[in-house]
């Protein structure tokens, strides 16, 4: 048996305003939080895809991540679907890592974006 296996691990934020500035704090903020609670240092990341709402473009969430220290890591962004009514100003992820069987997995939705999964513990 193995002694980890791999995970994906889904986060949302929201931002106050679209400027590189304040989705870099956004993106930096939820990647610490999603390593945090799940127990994760930077070796156990695969890879991380990011989603941004059409209302953000003043940055990349990647390139705040890198700048956050994940220089080796495979990053992507891309657009999220603009769905009539759904929330803006928010940045997604989904964190491919690997963790030790049987941790479960605590996914993290901040700020507003709390409001995607109210059916998840804080």
């Amino acid at each position: 048996m193995t002694d980890r296996v791999l995970r994906a691990i889904r986060g949302a934020i929201t931002v106050s305003e679209d400027t590189a500035e304040a989705i870099g704090e956004a993106t930096a903020e939820m990647l610490e939080a999603i390593l945090d609670r799940n127990g994760l240092v930077h070796d156990d990341i695969v890879s991380i895809i990011f989603t941004a709402t059409p209302d953000l473009c003043a940055e990349f969430p990647a390139a705040a991540a890198r700048r956050a220290g994940l220089h080796d890591v495979p990053l992507i962004c891309a657009q999220e679907i603009p769905v009539g009514g759904a929330m803006a100003q928010c940045i997604r992820a989904m964190v491919h890592c690997y963790a030790p069987p049987g941790r479960p997995v605590r996914h993290v939705y901040l700020r507003d974006a709390r409001q995607l999964r109210l059916d998840l513990p804080e």
